[in-house]
């Protein structure tokens, strides 16, 4: 499936990715309302990472524009407290816009969001929080389709149908599933394997210097750096990569140039495209990549 992917990502200023084919919104960070204008009447799905305000603060406007009965579906941690918060603190800033969902998840839930296309939510370990409660996830999204079982290869059609007949459609298919999109929210590198076989993944990338550059506070939540993104992904089938959340204090040169450094490290070859601090991209993946003279 070719996908249009629209974004904006600037650590600490505002994250929101806009995929116009399955109507879905990853989070919703300021200005997202602004950039994408009528085209938001198409969103019916939004799933957010976690409560960071450079990731929510596009909902008020967006709400107040396209509420209406069972849409949009606004997907959140199970036990992030600020978005049953911000579910009453809309009703009652504007009462007339009212319709959207409201819908807790949590790592492993299927969400159904098109007859084909399924969302599972993956635990990451930005907010630093006990494994049983929820408070930031990514996800990844599925393309389904129903495919014949092995074991009926070779039966004729009609063997085939009076097998679905007696035992149902289960009997005679399964459904195979493609991850064809995931997004890694914000979230140290905790998994070299998390990511294996998707075909487009956008993940954030908010630090080029070293681990031992970087100033880290114990109680600030947590964040990747460009090395170990580009490390993960030069051992998993991932076959497109979008990088983003880059904080402002690195130019559009600085990340580029990381980018390329570490592609050759790495003898990474697949297409890799960069969201640069301050600049929306509209269709990230018909730019040119970074990696492609």
């Amino acid at each position: 499936m070719e996908l249009t992917i629209t974004g904006y990502s600037t650590a600490l200023f505002s994250t929101w990715y806009f995929v116009e084919e399955l109507g879905l919104l990853l989070d919703a960070g300021d200005g997202m309302m602004s950039a994408l204008l009528q085209k938001s009447r198409k969103i019916n799905h939004v799933f957010i990472s976690h409560a960071d305000r450079d990731h929510l603060t596009g909902l008020l406007q967006f709400n107040q524009l396209n509420a209406r009965d069972g849409y949009p579906v606004m997907h959140y941690p199970k036990d992030s407290r600020s978005f049953p918060f911000m579910q009453d603190f809309f009703a009652r800033f504007d009462p007339y816009a009212i319709g959207a969902v409201w819908q807790p998840v949590t790592a492993g839930d299927e969400i159904r969001i098109k007859d084909d296309i399924l969302v599972i939510p993956v635990r990451n370990e930005h907010v630093p929080v006990p494994t049983e409660i929820t408070r930031s996830l990514g996800f990844k999204v599925y393309q389904t389709k129903r495919k014949l079982r092995p074991e009926l290869t070779g039966l004729s059609g009609e063997e085939i149908r009076k097998i679905g007949l007696e035992k149902g459609k289960e009997a005679t298919t399964m459904e195979v599933r493609a991850n064809i999109l995931s997004y890694s929210g914000d979230t140290p590198v905790d998994d070299l394997h998390k990511w294996e076989d998707t075909e487009i993944l956008i993940h954030e990338a908010t630090f080029l210097e070293r681990e031992e550059d970087i100033k880290v506070y114990a109680h600030k939540n947590k964040h990747s750096r460009l090395d170990e993104v580009m490390e993960m992904v030069s051992g998993s089938n991932i076959k497109t990569l979008i990088l983003g959340h880059f904080s402002s204090r690195y130019n559009a040169s600085q990340i580029n140039t990381a980018i390329i450094e570490l592609c050759n490290r790495y003898a990474i070859n697949i297409p890799v495209y960069s969201v640069l601090p301050g600049e929306t991209v509209v269709n990230i993946l018909k730019s040119k990549p970074v990696n492609y003279s």
